[in-house]
């Protein structure tokens, strides 16, 4: 008989780096936002980049848990929450471009905004994730 741990899917306990990091990100951006001190802008830059290297190592083992296991692709939240990780995919892309910029363009206005966007995003998408966690049919 084989250890219940041994099939569980690993995505769940991979997303919480990229959430920290990304949320982090919102935080220094409002820092930057405030203050006009470089260091904020730079410490989002580093988050937004090691959030996005993160998410894709997250989304993989999601993505191979959406497609190997039929009870979660059959979970409507399942479908939400995967297209909701590829928008958040997207807009970390894109906030990694306009952070890679320097000074203040790098941040305001559209650094913050994407930043706010991923996090909004992510709030959604966790929600969705959350229920599927704890559902029965697809946490065995």
């Amino acid at each position: 008989m084989s250890d219940p741990a041994s099939r569980r899917p690993i995505h769940p306990y991979l997303i919480p780096f990229p959430i920290a990091c990304f949320a982090g990100a919102l935080l220094t951006d409002i820092a930057y936002w405030g203050t006009a001190e470089m260091m904020w802008a730079d410490f989002s830059a580093w988050l937004v980049t090691v959030g996005l290297i993160l998410a894709v190592v997250a989304a993989i083992a999601g993505l191979i848990d959406f497609l190997s296991r039929q009870a979660i692709r059959r979970r409507q939240p399942a479908w939400f929450h995967a297209t909701g990780n590829a928008i958040v995919l997207l807009l970390a892309l894109f906030n990694t471009l306009v952070h890679s910029r320097d000074a203040w363009t790098s941040v305001v206005p559209f650094g913050v905004i994407l930043s706010a966007a991923t996090v909004a995003v992510l709030a959604f998408t966790g929600w969705m994730g959350w229920t599927l966690v704890h559902d029965p049919e697809v946490a065995e």
